[in-house]
């Protein structure tokens, strides 16, 4: 264990280290290799839980579903994932068998259907095999266990190479608090809500309302701050459950404790978040853009995202190439008000513009660094006192290769 900011980093933990939560996965046939691709995560009572969704206009079956579910009493007690696909843009009978996807996971469980939320990721546009998610759901519960997050993290990836998975603790009113997470995302990722599938859980004690609140600020500063592609999938839903098993004083922002957890929250979704840019399709390299001195935090966002969308900025990154031209252009198309005469950008720790005018740097060094796995941009527009940082990959031949054939 490592402690950092006030709480520990679980070295071993999962989604089941919080008391009360039990995970697991299997191979139903969804996907036409071995892996598995049908997980769920759940817990011994019913967990206060929260979401968001994608803003996407084609908003996928199982988002409506599990939408509902946490409206009917803001409680879940299992969400149910498949991979392999997304139940998206397949209309009336989508829907359908999304419902019925909740209904048979209610059984299996033994649970009211409204305390259960279902997801799904893959290819858009096909049918749910029914059969084999039918027989899939009807063994999972035998497959769900205290041991079961490794289980999980790999049934709800797709295109991944690794799976996202982190857990901390702290303490709370003298009692131990864990919050953990998984997540999915490897492609289509430009989220405007959270980003593809993430999974949090935690046995705080904690109303929904406090919760969703954590949820969404949260996710404005993580999740909304990472871009793979440029493309906002249809699926994109984070859920947070928490047990309240912990024994802790319920939360609020007049608890002394308030901070610390939030801290600790924040960075369970910024590891998932910054996994998730890392492991881009394709990706070899993580990019991280950092802008200060913002004339407000949506306009340092905004830039943020601009410049680590850019296809010439993350093309430059993976040919090491110390363009900081295509920087500048992208802050200029930002659609931010900016000061042309005051902006200054680092690449590591090599200053290449100050005041928007350019300085000599060593060529063979900053080469040196920007070879490196992970590369740092440094914007400071010299306006305010605002700031954001942001997380990307570069963009690779086999980015290309994997998405020219998604579906074959």
């Amino acid at each position: 264990m490592s402690k950092i900011q006030g709480f520990t980093i679980v070295e071993d933990g999962t989604v089941t280290t919080p008391k009360g939560f039990r995970a697991g996965g299997l191979h139903c046939g969804l996907k036409k290799t071995e892996r598995h691709d049908l997980g769920a995560i759940v817990c011994d009572i019913p967990a206060v839980a929260a979401g968001v969704y994608t803003l996407n206009a084609f908003q996928a079956a199982p988002l409506k579903v599990t939408k509902a579910s946490i409206g009917l009493e803001g409680k879940l007690q299992a969400m149910v994932v498949n991979s392999g696909n997304a139940n998206a843009c397949t209309g009336a009978q989508g829907e359908l068998d999304a419902y019925e996807m909740r209904a048979r996971a209610a059984l299996a469980f033994g649970l009211p259907e409204h305390y259960v939320g279902v997801t799904s990721t893959g290819v858009i546009g096909e049918l749910l095999p029914m059969a084999k998610l039918r027989s899939g759901i009807d063994r999972l519960p035998d497959r769900v266990t205290v041991n079961g997050g490794d289980d999980f993290c790999q049934a709800i990836l797709t295109t991944d190479l690794t799976k996202k998975t982190i857990c901390v603790n702290l303490t709370i009113d003298g009692v131990q608090v864990n919050i953990a997470g998984a997540a999915k995302g490897s492609g289509m990722i430009h989220p405007n809500m959270a980003t593809m599938l993430g999974f949090i859980t935690t046995d705080a004690a904690i109303e929904q309302e406090q919760l969703q609140q954590v949820l969404s600020q949260v996710t404005d500063s993580t999740f909304n701050m990472i871009t793979v592609d440029g493309d906002t999938s249809t699926n994109d839903m984070v859920v947070v459950m928490a047990s309240g098993m912990a024994g802790n004083s319920l939360l609020q922002e007049q608890h002394a404790d308030w901070v610390a957890f939030t801290q600790a929250f924040q960075y369970v979704a910024e590891v998932l978040s910054k996994a998730i840019a890392r492991d881009g399709e394709g990706a070899t390299k993580l990019l991280e853009v950092s802008v200060v001195g913002a004339a407000t935090e949506a306009a340092a966002r905004a830039i943020v995202k601009t410049v680590i969308g850019s296809s010439l900025v993350k093309s430059a990154a993976f040919g090491a190439d110390a363009n900081w031209g295509r920087i500048i252009a992208a802050i200029g198309r930002s659609g931010q008000e900016v000061n042309t005469e005051t902006v200054d950008i680092r690449l590591g720790a090599f200053v290449v513009l100050e005041q928007s005018r350019p300085i000599t740097f060593d060529e063979v060094l900053a080469l040196d660094y920007l070879q490196g796995e992970s590369i740092q941009y440094h914007i400071n527009l010299n306006m305010g006192e605002h700031q954001a940082t942001g997380w990307g990959c570069d963009l690779t031949y086999e980015y290309v290769r994997i998405n020219a054939a998604y579906r074959t």
